[in-house]
């Protein structure tokens, strides 16, 4: 089964353009340049005042999980045009959500936080083209997580 998820994650990359992976790490680097605990707290206050309810998902310092968020996406979007490279750990991750408690339906409130947190820090070079860059891209990560999670899941049982 595997096979199957490593292939869906490939199909889904396709999805994604060049150019829109291109968007996607041209913008990512005036993040890297960011504090962590800086971006983490603008998206973080953002979540937990949209999404109260999720606050009690999060067991670490806001700290700490400012910089295990940075770093998952650095290492994400380096490796955009060759996920198959990490597919494993996407998967693992998507399953250690599961046993934090994350449900499928949390995966948007995330994504339109990310959104919203990447629109206020590209400022005036956030445009529609470098939207759906990220969109797409974010896309692709959640549906893959989703599905690994509830592939591990169901043979769990």
């Amino acid at each position: 089964m595997c096979g199957i998820l490593e292939r869906l994650i490939v199909l889904k990359i396709v999805v994604m353009t060049a150019e829109q992976i291109a968007l996607v790490k041209k913008t990512w680097k005036v993040f890297r340049d960011i504090d962590p605990v800086l971006i983490g707290d603008v998206f973080y206050s953002k979540l937990f005042l949209e999404v109260p309810h999720v606050k009690h998902l999060f067991k670490t310092s806001r700290d700490v999980q400012s910089k295990k968020l940075i770093d998952m996406l650095s290492v994400i979007v380096g490796r955009l045009d060759r996920l198959d490279e990490i597919t494993e750990d996407i998967q693992q991750l998507a399953i250690r959500h599961v046993r934090y408690g994350a449900r499928p339906e949390h995966y948007k409130a995330i994504g339109r936080t990310l959104i919203w947190t990447l629109k206020q820090g590209l400022g005036v070079d956030w445009t529609p083209e470098v939207e759906n860059a990220w969109t797409s891209c974010y896309q692709t990560l959640s549906d893959t997580m989703i599905k690994a999670a509830n592939y591990k899941r169901q043979s769990m049982t």
